[in-house]
């Protein structure tokens, strides 16, 4: 079994990290910057603003620009000097935002840019992981579109790709790319189904899965189906996916034009897709073979791509939405009151959403991506730091 994750907090950064769970789920608590930790001071962040958000007037999140004139950064995965290291799709570049700061907020630095990448349509350099033993190895691992597949490979930085999974359908859109290691230490990774709707039911197929390997690229042992890299099938383009407190894993997926999706994944299920989008209802009749979302929305509000938890709340960044939906999990993986909006329109097109070492959220925007109505400092990654209410409840 692979080695699990290095701690992510200190005790006084786990103490923030509840901190704000507090802040979100009852209003108890408010934070801003981390005390210095023994071994240095923390980035000197940005003047945040304080902005009501919709939901309530009564709740305020404090948000900082921390790197602007980006061009679709997609992921974001934080090393152990608390910097982070960010893809922008279309650029094929890898950048490190942090820890030091400059007059514009964190230092922003090419680390390198790989050539492979095809970032036609939807395709590009998507998600990035960082090694749970990153100061022993310095392995980073990318998802990425060539001109033949996606595919994962692992790298140390300014160094060459090496591919562990190939052949990933690829097409102009769905190509699905979020990369995670999960509680367990194995690496997870999400795909769409290319546009060729028919893969996500086919088991053989990479394409419409949630896959679970080890940092070689093999099936990680537990897998449901024997030599395979499938932990669950029926997607149509997931592009988040988060762990809670009790390592239960959930995932966002864009649906087609009617309802778009948060989905509890357990191994070996099959979420639906082509044969149902939404709930698996046919004429008020259920379709056990399929297994329900948690959460269904209009995909005008939603098309949530990023997805982070934050205690019992997750957050689920949006595309098409222009938002932050935030959900409340109960402890037994359910859905607690109806989500609540925030930032609606108020930074456009949001890509991702991760929870940083210091108990923050950071989002990004996906403005430069063809899609959305560019503003001068667009594309950018911002902090958000809750305080004065609550978050998620009905």
């Amino acid at each position: 079994m692979s080695a699990r994750p290095y701690p992510r907090f200190s005790r006084r950064r786990a103490a923030v990290a509840l901190c704000a769970a507090a802040v979100l789920l009852t209003g108890g608590c408010a934070f801003g910057e981390p005390e210095p930790d023994p071994a240095g001071e923390p980035p000197r962040f940005p003047t945040p603003s304080v902005t009501p958000t919709a939901a309530g007037a009564e709740q305020q999140v404090a948000a900082t620009v921390l790197a602007k004139g980006l061009r679709v950064p997609w992921g974001i995965a934080f090393l152990p000097d608390g910097g982070a290291l960010v893809t922008e799709r279309d650029t094929g570049k890898i950048l490190k935002v942090g820890p030091e700061s400059d007059p514009d907020g964190l230092k922003v630095t090419t680390v390198q840019t790989l050539d492979e990448v095809d970032a036609a349509g939807e395709g590009g350099l998507l998600g990035i992981a960082v090694s749970p033993t990153y100061e022993k190895d310095q392995t980073v691992f990318v998802y990425y579109t060539t001109a033949e597949d996606n595919r994962i490979a692992k790298l140390t930085l300014g160094g060459e790709p090496t591919p562990i999974v190939t052949g990933i359908p690829r097409s102009g859109i769905h190509n699905g790319g979020r990369l995670a290691f999960g509680p367990d230490g194995y690496l997870y990774a999400t795909t769409g189904d290319a546009s060729e709707r028919g893969l996500a039911q086919q088991r053989k197929s990479l394409g419409g899965k949630i896959l679970r390997m080890t940092t070689e690229g093999k099936p990680a042992p537990g897998n449901p189906y024997p030599n395979s890299l499938v932990w669950s099938l029926g997607h149509r383009n997931v592009q988040g996916i988060a762990w809670d407190g009790n390592d239960r894993l959930y995932a966002t997926e864009f649906g087609q034009n009617r309802w778009d999706e948060i989905n509890l994944i357990r191994p070996g299920q099959n979420y639906g897709w082509p044969e149902v989008e939404g709930k698996a209802d046919r004429g008020g009749s259920r379709d056990d073979r399929f297994t329900d979302p948690l959460v269904v929305w209009p995909t005008a509000e939603s098309s949530c791509s990023g997805a982070a938890v934050v205690e019992r709340v997750l957050v689920a960044a949006c595309l098409r939405g222009e938002r932050l939906w935030l959900v409340e999990l109960t402890a037994a993986g359910g859905v607690l009151g109806q989500p609540r909006s925030m930032l609606t329109g108020e930074y456009g097109r949001l890509r991702t959403a991760v929870v940083a070492p210091d108990g923050s959220l950071w989002i990004s925007t996906s403005n430069h991506d063809g899609r959305g109505k560019p503003a001068p400092d667009d594309d950018r990654i911002i902090r958000l730091v809750f305080s004065g209410g609550t978050a998620g409840r009905s």
